[in-house]
């Protein structure tokens, strides 16, 4: 009798174990099976070259904006590199450029910006490349702000015609994670692209938020009752996000940084923006984070 239980104790045993062993394969299938595609990061980045980052007419004793800009790109450079490195190899299909808007007329600087753009796949994918982004990318974008500070001639950024006439184009990939990171301090202005709606502009400078009386406590209500706001270009940008950088109101009106953010957050939700934050400019060491975030953490 006591041989018979032995038996049946072990049989029970054999059965247990195996049916855990059944249960852990099947749970580790799932996992497998239900472990997302790694996504493609088609990451864009539009430069503000305007007099915004004159150190003549905006100079910063703590760190001049041109320097801050440096420090931005190089954060999404790394967040770019962080995402590849992340992937297996024959996952890699990513892209990361630099535009501005207008082109500069400087060859030199149309040349570089040409070089910036990056595009990396399972054919190309080399661990000496993907170790090489963050330093060309620093060197090349550095010597674009130093030509155009040589140069001391800034022509402006038309930010809402590259929206109307860019951003579809150049910005989206059907399939991939796209990112726009804007460099700008907030202002648009462009001579060429001056058109006005009623209380909708291309445009919005301290002067036009003076002038039209956004510069008190009830500039909400103005805002909203006047239906102020930029003219909107483009009716579906569902498929991209955006993170806008640098935002430097002008410190003579203690409204002016709601306003200039209440102007670009009904622009992108009216023209169905996916996702997008709009920060002030400050050190590149505090943003880090907040553009990794973004980037790498945000989907």
């Amino acid at each position: 009798m006591k041989n018979i239980l032995k038996t049946f104790a072990l049989s029970l045993l054999f059965i247990s174990a195996f049916s855990c062993k059944k249960d852990s394969d099947k749970n580790e299938k799932e996992t497998v099976t239900k472990k997302p595609v790694a996504e493609n990061y088609n990451i864009s980045i539009l430069l503000d070259l305007s007099d915004r980052i004159s150190l003549e007419k905006n100079p910063n004793p703590t760190m001049e904006y041109y320097q801050r800009d440096l420090g931005y790109i190089k954060s999404v450079s790394d967040a770019f590199t962080q995402h590849l490195k992340s992937k297996r190899i024959r996952q890699i299909d990513d892209k990361m450029q630099l535009f501005f808007n207008p082109e500069p007329k400087d060859p030199e600087i149309n040349s570089i910006s040409q070089k910036l753009k990056i595009a990396i796949d399972k054919n190309n994918a080399s661990k000496d490349l993907l170790n090489s982004i963050n330093s060309n990318y620093a060197a090349r974008t550095s010597k674009i702000y130093e030509s155009a500070l040589e140069d001391n001639n800034f022509i402006g950024s038309d930010i809402w015609s590259f929206f109307d006439t860019k951003v579809k184009d150049q910005c989206i990939e059907t399939g991939d994670r796209n990112i726009l990171v804007i460099l700008t301090d907030g202002y648009m202005y462009y001579d060429s692209t001056i058109m006005k709606e009623a209380n909708r502009t291309t445009f919005i400078t301290p002067d036009f938020i003076r002038k039209n009386g956004l510069n008190t406590k009830d500039w909400e209500k103005k805002f909203q009752n006047g239906d102020f706001g930029f003219i909107r270009a483009g009716d579906d940008l569902s498929k991209l996000e955006v993170l806008v950088l640098g935002i430097n109101p002008a410190k003579s009106n203690p409204y002016e940084e709601k306003v200039i953010k209440a102007y670009w957050t009904k622009w992108f939700s009216e023209m169905k923006v996916k996702h997008f934050e709009i920060k002030n400019a400050d050190l590149p060491s505090n943003m880090e984070k907040i553009i990794r975030d973004f980037i790498v953490q945000n989907h």
